[in-house]
């Protein structure tokens, strides 16, 4: 038989009222009335109901998780890793993630989600890139927000950052150090934080060693990320310069891309041109040859990333709090020293 607040009321010899009072921790309730509700819950078992408590308390104890559909579906599975990381960090403090992908394109005749409508989340994370739009819509429902791998430009939420400066130094000092000058940057969507910061972090190092700036080296009109920008990319530096080494792309899907598109013009990868990316993506381990590059803990981001958000909701930090992930070099075939 289920144990009802009833049976743990009658047992304590209280009202429903205090037992409830007890369960969330009111200060109001003297310690002795307090001992003796806790141990009739102890004796009776009693668990309280999560949609009850969630009444009482006005939290539903879900989290949104918003991505956009290109991202989620469409590309390596760089957010597909971040959202399970939030899901095993949410297991662990008692939440439920909620998943809703959203066009890259959204404006105000675009459903919101309906956790947001029907307002059955506590707070929402925001992965990647996504339009300004959507932050916009989402204002008036005055929800706790924590973005990942992104940042909106007024700056007044919460974030979970990657060290993509630091990661893009590291690239490319690396290539330096094989004795590679010649190095191009293959990049796109130079509008996303993440590949803008990357970019600075390949001119940080060329500026450090003093190595020239070459713009014949540098291929950022694409407007993805993805294998086939990397192919068209590789196909326009491959135009404008003859001599490159090596090439330094803004994410794994870029420089796969790029691999493929420079076999099927002849060139060996890393014998005649090197080539390192960024994310540490599955299929990089097992591209032909295996990928250089700059790994990030995309398990432990999520994971990070909800632990902000329980802070927010428990008022442990402010909204405007920034937290930046470290990013490491690995070391693959697909580079040489020269």
């Amino acid at each position: 038989m289920t144990v009802t607040i009833k049976d743990v009321a009658q047992k304590a010899k209280v009202s429903t009222a205090t037992v409830s009072l007890v369960l969330h921790n009111n200060n109001r309730i003297p310690d002795v009335t307090r001992r003796k509700v806790l141990k009739a819950i102890q004796d009776l078992d009693y668990r309280p109901s999560r949609i009850a408590r969630g009444l009482v308390l006005r939290q539903t104890h879900n989290i949104g998780f918003i991505v956009t559909d290109d991202h989620f579906l469409k590309t390596e599975p760089f957010y597909t890793h971040i959202f399970l990381g939030t899901e095993f960090e949410a297991r662990g403090h008692k939440y439920y993630i909620l998943l809703n992908t959203i066009p890259s394109v959204f404006n105000e005749q675009n459903c919101l989600p309906r956790f947001v409508t029907e307002k059955n989340v506590d707070g929402i994370i925001i992965a990647g890139k996504v339009p300004a739009e959507i932050i916009t819509c989402l204002e008036p429902y005055q929800l706790p927000l924590v973005f990942v791998d992104y940042h909106p430009a007024n700056g007044k939420h919460c974030a979970v950052l990657i060290d993509n400066i630091e990661g893009g130094k590291k690239a490319t000092d690396y290539l330096i150090d094989l004795g590679h000058r010649r190095i191009a940057f293959l990049g796109g969507d130079l509008d996303h934080p993440s590949i803008r910061d990357r970019f600075h972090g390949y001119k940080l190092a060329l500026e450090e060693k003093k190595i020239p700036l070459d713009n014949k080296l540098i291929i950022t009109s694409e407007t993805m990320t993805s294998r086939e920008a990397g192919a068209h990319a590789a196909v326009e530096l491959l135009k404008k310069s003859k001599n490159v080494t090596a090439v330094f792309a803004c994410n794994d899907a870029m420089a796969l891309g790029a691999i493929q598109l420079f076999k099927s013009h002849g060139l060996r990868i890393p014998q005649d041109i090197s080539i390192i990316g960024f994310d540490d993506v599955e299929a990089g381990i097992t591209s032909d040859p295996p990928l250089t590059t700059i790994h990030v803990p995309k398990i432990d981001i999520g994971a990070q990333t909800m632990k902000v958000m329980v802070d927010i909701l428990e008022k442990r930090v402010k909204k405007s709090h920034k937290v930046l992930i470290s990013v490491e070099l690995v070391v693959r075939a697909s580079t040489r020293k020269i």
